[in-house]
């Protein structure tokens, strides 16, 4: 009896405590409060902005503050949609979005596989210096990289205002090699061998088992390059000047000084709800993907 009572993990009330009927009651009613207070403080902000486009000026600035609309009207998302462009936005958006995904898949999963299963000569010290680019501030890179795209070394191009100059910069993410890399390493060498006696290359042991045993993580790190893309507001707001080439935040960024607070609130929320129907539609391929490393041998 001691060794299983050992074996059970440790909890904040015993198990004797929650097969009381009272015990179990209060443990149900204090965890149900909890998630609805952290439900709540998460939820609220994005109902304030959904709900603040559908009131008046006057509504949304008045004090105290009106939680439900006196009187709802789409005037504002109607608006803040012709005015801000919001479809020529989203349509940039999702350009530079599924550009940076291509190219970084391509060259993060060649990075990962050649420092995994190919094992060049000094990968670990490679691998070492690319972890060690994650410890400089991003800001730090933010004059280096636009000198950089003002006159591409070689060639001589500038980048401003191409899709380029969000794509080249989102290619080498060190983060993501060293997620697919301990992906790789997890997948049994067996394989790997077997598929090699029966003559199958490098390149065709990625493309034939490799990639279809990387799924869970090959689509975690999808939702994490196209996420990191759609979010970005610096990098854009120096290289992307054009209003016909700008991204969704700096798009309504740069119409802000000039709009009704109804009509911003009503263009931020349309600009936040395909990120948040992106991570509602893919969460579990999230969740997945994170633990899907330990996977035994």
């Amino acid at each position: 009896m001691a060794g299983i009572d050992a074996a059970r993990p440790r909890t904040l009330i015993s198990r004797a405590s929650l097969n009381r009927r009272g015990g179990r009651r209060a443990y149900w009613a204090a965890l149900s409060a909890i998630l609805l207070v952290f439900t709540l403080v998460f939820l609220f902000p994005m109902y304030w902005m959904i709900t603040g486009g559908f009131k008046s000026t006057q509504d949304l600035i008045k004090n105290p503050p009106s939680f439900v609309p006196t009187h709802p009207q789409l005037s504002a998302y109607q608006t803040a949609w012709t005015e801000l462009h919001m479809g020529r936005l989203l349509l940039n958006t999702l350009i530079y979005a599924g550009g940076a995904l291509a190219l970084q898949l391509t060259f993060v999963v060649a990075a990962a596989y050649s420092l995994s299963k190919l094992r060049p000569a000094l990968g670990n010290l490679i691998l070492g210096m690319m972890l060690g680019t994650m410890m400089i501030p991003a800001a730090i890179l933010i004059i280096p990289q636009y000198l950089t795209v003002l006159d591409l070394p070689l060639v001589h191009w500038n980048l401003v205002n191409t899709p380029w100059v969000i794509w080249l910069p989102s290619v080498a993410n060190a983060f993501n090699v060293f997620l697919l890399k301990r992906f790789f390493d997890s997948i049994p060498q067996d394989l790997l061998d077997a598929a090699a006696i029966d003559g199958a290359g490098p390149m065709r042991t990625l493309r034939s088992i490799v990639l279809p045993m990387s799924r869970p993580i090959l689509g975690v790190v999808s939702i994490f390059t196209v996420i990191t893309v759609w979010k970005d507001f610096l990098w854009p707001l120096l290289t992307l000047t054009d209003p016909n080439r700008m991204t969704l935040n700096v798009g309504v960024n740069n119409a802000a000084a000039n709009m009704q607070e109804n009509v911003l609130i009503a263009g931020l929320a349309m600009a936040s709800l395909p990120t948040i129907a992106f991570f509602l539609f893919f969460q579990r391929n999230i969740m997945a993907g994170l633990t899907s490393g330990a996977m035994k041998g």
